[in-house]
């Protein structure tokens, strides 16, 4: 007879999910405390050589940064967060995810199954709080289904379309006890071509005379962005790349087009209009990336469109593509490699033109502004190494950053898409976590920053050598420039008192610069980056640069008079 297996250990809830978790290949964990999870709390204390945890000052912070380290790795990023108020405020979090396509799981805090629907302290439903914002909400409610819960969670923030699961942990379950063995990690199949579909792509490539390609999107591997390159030179086709997606094609590639999105290239725009053959790669084509459903229409696109993603049931929601393919970037991309020209494309120089015009665009006006945030940022571009990682948060500032500085390397750009304020310094502090070897960089508004500030605390507690780069105006410059447009000279609501950004730095024992002048940066980026080397703590640069200078291309007055002069037509 073959002996008995081993019984399973008899353990608490707590234990069991984090197990599940090392299991699952976790390395790192973002939290803010809370007494509801103190079994996770107490079992990631004896998983420190396994499993980092990664305490943050509030949870909209540990939740982007958590959402951040999802879209780096491409493996979900883990968040816990207390009930009530730290499932709130972790929200924006869940939001970012879902908007960006990003694998990320959320466990909460929950009340005792002993007081529900009493409105007891801090109860909510987390059903109805978050299905709008998450791809599967669900509880917890059985000690010995966790190791299951936790399996599935991972796989539905994988699958398809990736984004963020919630699932909430009430306390009985965390302390209850079970012997239960622990699922294995299963990886969901990935959508992939028909030879029928790229027989067909081959068909509209051979009956084109202006395409465009806008890749983007989540999944991409070396190896995917290498056959996309392949591709695209075979082909001779022009690239862009879609909002916020600036690493999914090498920017000082000679087929890259530029970035597709608020901001864009004028010459760029006109381009993507006026092709014939729009091949949009792993991209949903959101509204930043249409530029509100303009360059791209809804439902009927004047161009013919291959729209390829992931997810099927995103083909033909919005768009009614001309041909639609279900595949992910790492199934998609060889097959775009293989495909071979009939013969030399009619549309021969394409790529070439489009990639001019993308060079051209990052020559700047000439400018008087004694700060200029062109110049900042190709400064920036000449100098960073190459796998240097940047993030950007939400605001006007982010236009330069999006237009001068330039990606080559998966792993170097991490942007909300759906626009967050806040997110630049709790990405780069996941950046850093999960890439300890590079520098790290975090654009920010003034704005911006103060939305999270309280996390250079935790930057500078676990030792993140990185740059933040704080561009301060003095305003809400994003909608200043709206409310201009649409109220021309009434401005209200948008000025900021800032503090001594600097001096604040310099208050959790960091290095502190304050940058007024364009020629004075160049040394001050220096000092910072030494700093963030030699000391492995954040290092803070104030970029104060005038309001007047509200985009890469226009000043504010000139929306002003814009706005004066239609409202006289």
């Amino acid at each position: 007879m073959s002996p008995m297996p081993a019984p399973h250990p008899e353990l608490s809830g707590g234990e069991l999910l984090i197990r599940q978790l090392e299991q699952h290949g976790v390395d790192t964990v973002f939290m803010v405390p809370g007494e509801s999870f103190l079994p996770c709390i107490d079992a990631l204390a004896d998983r420190t050589n396994h499993i980092r945890t990664v305490p943050f000052r509030q949870e909209g912070g540990a939740a982007y940064a958590a959402e951040a380290h999802g879209k780096l790795t491409g493996r979900p990023g883990v968040c816990f967060v207390t009930r009530g108020p730290g499932a709130t405020n972790a929200a924006i979090g869940l939001h970012v995810a879902r908007q960006d396509g990003t694998p990320m799981i959320l466990f909460v805090g929950q009340i005792g199954s002993d007081t529900t629907e009493r409105a007891c302290f801090q109860e909510i439903d987390y059903r109805q709080m978050f299905a709008p914002v998450a791809k599967w909400v669900a509880q917890i409610d059985r000690t010995d289904r966790i190791p299951e819960f936790v399996a599935r969670a991972f796989v539905e923030a994988t699958s398809g379309r990736p984004g963020p699961v919630v699932l909430a942990l009430p306390e009985d379950t965390l302390w209850g006890r079970a012997a239960i063995p622990g699922i294995e990690p299963f990886d969901p199949p990935k959508a992939a071509p028909r030879d029928a579909d790229m027989a067909r792509l081959a068909d509209l490539l051979g009956q084109a005379q202006r395409p465009f390609v806008i890749a983007g999107g989540t999944g991409w591997t070396d190896a995917a962005r290498a056959d996309l390159v392949r591709f695209a030179e075979r082909f001779d086709l022009p690239v862009g790349v879609s909002w916020r997606r600036q690493e999914v094609f090498d920017n000082r590639h000679p087929n890259f087009a530029g970035h597709v999105g608020y901001g864009i290239d004028a010459a760029l725009s006109r381009r993507i209009a006026d092709s014939d053959l729009l091949i949009s790669i792993c991209s949903r084509l959101d509204e930043p990336t249409t530029l509100g459903y303009t360059l791209v229409e809804s439902p009927t696109p004047r161009q013919t469109l291959v729209h390829i993603h992931p997810d099927v049931q995103e083909l033909g929601r919005v768009f009614r593509p001309t041909l639609a393919i279900g595949a992910a970037p790492t199934t998609i991309a060889p097959a775009l490699a293989a495909l071979e020209p009939a013969g030399k494309p009619v549309w021969a120089g394409l790529a070439a033109a489009a990639n001019a015009d993308y060079r051209k665009s990052r020559t700047p006006d000439p400018s008087d502004a004694a700060l200029d945030m062109s110049l900042v940022c190709l400064h920036m571009a000449d100098v960073l190494p190459q796998d240097a990682f940047v993030s950007v948060g939400a605001g006007n500032f982010a236009l330069f950053p999006h237009r001068f500085m330039q990606f080559s390397h998966l792993g170097t750009q991490a942007s909300p898409i759906c626009g967050s304020m806040g997110y630049g310094l709790p990405a780069a502090i996941a950046a850093k976590l999960a890439f300890p070897e590079r520098e790290v960089f975090a654009f920010a508004g003034d704005g911006c920053f103060q939305m999270t500030m309280q996390e250079i605390g935790t930057a500078a507690q676990h030792r993140l050598g990185m740059v933040i780069l704080i561009c301060n105006n003095g305003a809400w410059g994003t909608i200043r420039a709206h409310q201009e447009r649409e109220y021309p000279r009434r401005p209200f609501a948008l000025d900021l008192e800032n503090p001594d950004f600097a001096a604040l730095a310099r208050a959790y024992g960091l290095h502190g610069d304050a940058v007024d002048r364009t020629e004075d940066f160049a040394d001050a980026l220096t000092r910072a980056r030494d700093f963030a080397a030699a000391e492995s703590r954040p290092a803070v640069i104030e970029l104060r640069y005038d309001v007047e200078y509200i985009t890469p291309e226009g000043r504010l007055s000139e929306i002003t008079e814009r706005a004066l002069a239609h409202a006289a037509e």
